[in-house]
């Protein structure tokens, strides 16, 4: 993952605080071993459900990467930082004082857009890719995962 300073995202910043103060979502998620693999998966809710792909892909049972990850909370925590993103293969973090935020690289480039019959009003495949939860609860569930996948 790369650690970069980046410029706010507004428009996902606005959808973040309005899901915050309106409806409260609670994050909800499970750890799971998948029983042919035994690697370990995580489950989350539908508001919150790229953030385990993310989690998964770009985390994984790596302690360098979770540690990395903890390091650039406590620098944005701690005022060295205001804002960091980590981009990587599959999936960029965002992280200010209040929130991270998760999107999908896809999503992030623009480049294809979904065909006209699935862009209806009705249908938002965008929220999917992309999830926002607070620092703390992004803190606690990560802390969960390194206890349940026996990260050191």
């Amino acid at each position: 993952m790369q650690l970069k300073l980046v410029s706010e995202n507004v428009g996902f910043l606005l959808y973040c605080v309005y899901w915050r103060i309106f409806f409260e979502v609670l994050m909800e998620y499970e750890f799971i071993n998948d029983t042919i693999t035994g690697i370990a998966k995580a489950k989350f809710s539908f508001e919150h459900q790229v953030i385990g792909p993310w989690l998964e892909v770009e985390v994984g049972v790596n302690p360098e990467k979770l540690t990395a990850v903890l390091n650039a909370m406590s620098q944005i925590e701690s005022g060295q930082q205001r804002e960091i993103s980590m981009i990587g293969s599959e999936y960029s973090l965002l992280m200010n004082v209040d929130d991270v935020e998760i999107h999908a690289n896809a999503l992030l480039n623009g480049t294809e857009e979904l065909p006209e019959a699935l862009s209806g009003d009705d249908m938002d495949f965008d929220l999917s890719a992309s999830s926002c939860c607070g620092m703390e609860d992004f803190r606690e569930f990560l802390l969960s995962w390194a206890r349940f996948s026996n990260i050191n």
